[in-house]
């Protein structure tokens, strides 16, 4: 086993800055980590696999509570690999709908700026749209 390490080298092995690692751990997805007689936190590569684990999870987009819960299933042996897949599939399922909403307001978007003049002139269709007037067709 390896020697504990302070809060500094275990963001650095993780990727995570000592201010989410101390966040992390207060929303208890760390367990209380030991301390030193310092009081300095004392950190084994147990917490640094979790930490890696929540950074990926983050990465993928998972809220704080998604990524709680599968901390909690990872870190359960027992687990119904069903409860993970469903957490995963709803995550995907709620990003392929925000993409098709950032899909639409990119067609609009380009479709405004391609009626708007750009020029010297003060007619705006992008600013008409914005003030709920008639869109530019």
């Amino acid at each position: 086993m390896s020697a504990p390490m302070n809060i500094g080298e275990a963001a650095r092995q993780s990727g995570v800055s000592a201010k989410m690692v101390r966040h992390y751990e207060s929303l208890g997805l760390l367990p209380q980590v030991h301390r030193s007689d310092s009081g300095y936190r004392q950190y084994t590569e147990a917490e640094v696999h979790t930490l890696r684990f929540i950074k990926r999870a983050r990465d993928l987009g998972f809220s704080m509570a998604e990524i709680a819960e599968l901390v909690s299933l990872w870190q359960n042996r027992r687990r119904a690999s069903a409860s993970v897949r469903r957490i995963a599939q709803k995550h995907a399922d709620d990003l392929a709908q925000r993409i098709t909403d950032m899909q639409a307001m990119q067609q609009t978007l380009a479709h405004l700026v391609h009626c708007c003049q750009g020029n010297d002139r003060p007619e705006c269709p992008i600013l008409n749209d914005l003030a709920g007037e008639q869109q530019a067709r």
